[in-house]
């Protein structure tokens, strides 16, 4: 089998749990936080440095990746880990987020989507078929199955229509999965803040019995307490024994209550592009470095960081950066946000092993966003 999941520990005060997901290129401790290659390349760094700062297992994008510069070309290298010469574990998505997200105009069928290309508006159509062909080409140790992912608040009787569109789909997308013990393809739970549709999303995507699950449709524009509230409903529903993956979650806030909620892996551009703006996440709250105030700051990024910005460079050096609109800003900035939420989540996995990631969570909490309240 392409991947298997191993539960090793389940915190008895949180229901927050520990795991190991074994893959083709390794095997990982979970919670996991996976940053995103949208296009083979963590924005900025190099394959040693995406090594460094990220736990193996990182993202690409099917959409960007099957545009520019085509699945053949990625394929010719044996695969997104050729083309960007990675030696880890790989996961991609369906696409489907970026046809609904990126085109304002599209036409969603039962067979599939025809849209608009979101540069130079070509028309283009993506099937769920496709889908998985363009991914079994890109060669991931885990692919997405091909859903739709409409607004949070959608309407009911769409929300519905969506939901069973998106389980025929997963079934026509795993009946044409031509690497299956290669290759772990993972179902879509949708359903919008309707619990009923969730609930039968799941059930459905179990009967078609995929290696794991996501949770798609959060994180899309609701508001984090009704996230965390359908996060809440979902954890007693989703299958134990297999991973459990949050989609476009990354906020240090959001890993810690979705790990609170049995989630096993996330993803999100966050930390990468608030970085390109000179924004950095550390152990003592959010810092804007282009700010006046660090004009002057001989003090590291983080205190309580290891990483090598914050052992090498000052704040001053950082905005002077930044300032200058020198690359290197970005770079640094983006380095240590990744290695800012690798250190994260192996202190919220060590929490769960100890039975206290409330006790965790709130001392996180007290200090991380205590400038914010």
């Amino acid at each position: 089998m392409a991947i298997r999941f191993e539960l090793i520990h389940e915190d008895k005060n949180s229901g927050a749990r520990v795991g190991i997901l074994h893959t083709p290129h390794g095997s990982f401790e979970t919670p996991i936080f996976m940053p995103v290659g949208t296009q083979a390349t963590v924005k900025t760094l190099s394959s040693k440095e995406i090594r460094e700062v990220s736990d193996g297992l990182i993202l690409g994008n099917t959409y960007h990746l099957w545009l520019q510069p085509g699945e053949e070309i990625v394929k010719q290298h044996g695969g997104i880990r050729g083309f960007m010469n990675w030696d880890g574990a790989l996961l991609t998505d369906s696409g489907g987020f970026q046809v609904f997200s990126l085109s304002d105009i599209r036409n969603i069928t039962e067979e599939g989507v025809t849209f608009r290309h979101h540069l130079n508006g070509s028309t283009l159509h993506l099937t769920p078929e496709d889908s998985i062909r363009i991914q079994n080409d890109l060669g991931a140790d885990i692919i997405m199955s091909f859903d739709e992912c409409p607004p949070f608040h959608s309407d009911y009787d769409y929300m519905k229509e969506s939901v069973e569109r998106t389980i025929r789909w997963a079934q026509r997308g795993k009946d044409v999965h031509q690497f299956p013990d290669k290759q772990a393809l993972f179902g879509i739970v949708q359903g919008g803040p309707f619990k009923d549709l969730r609930k039968h999303s799941i059930e459905e995507l179990v009967k078609i019995d995929f290696p794991g699950y996501s949770i798609g449709g959060l994180s899309v524009g609701e508001t984090k307490k009704e996230m965390y509230e359908m996060l809440e409903y979902l954890k007693d529903l989703m299958p134990k024994d297999k991973p459990r993956y949050l989609m476009g979650v990354g906020s240090p806030d959001d890993l810690i209550m979705g790990a609170l909620n049995g989630i096993d892996m996330f993803d999100c551009v966050l930390p990468t592009r608030i970085a390109r703006h000179g924004s950095a996440m550390t152990s003592v709250g959010k810092v804007v470095i282009k700010n006046a105030i660090y004009e002057t700051d001989m003090s590291p990024l983080d205190p309580n960081c290891d990483c090598f910005v914050c052992k090498n460079h000052t704040k001053s050096y950082l905005r002077h950066l930044f300032k200058g609109k020198e690359m290197l800003g970005q770079r640094l900035v983006t380095y240590h946000n990744l290695y800012f939420l690798k250190s994260l989540m192996k202190q919220v996995r060590e929490a769960i092993k100890n039975d206290s990631l409330l006790e965790f969570k709130a001392k996180f909490f007290e200090n991380y966003y205590h400038k914010h309240r």
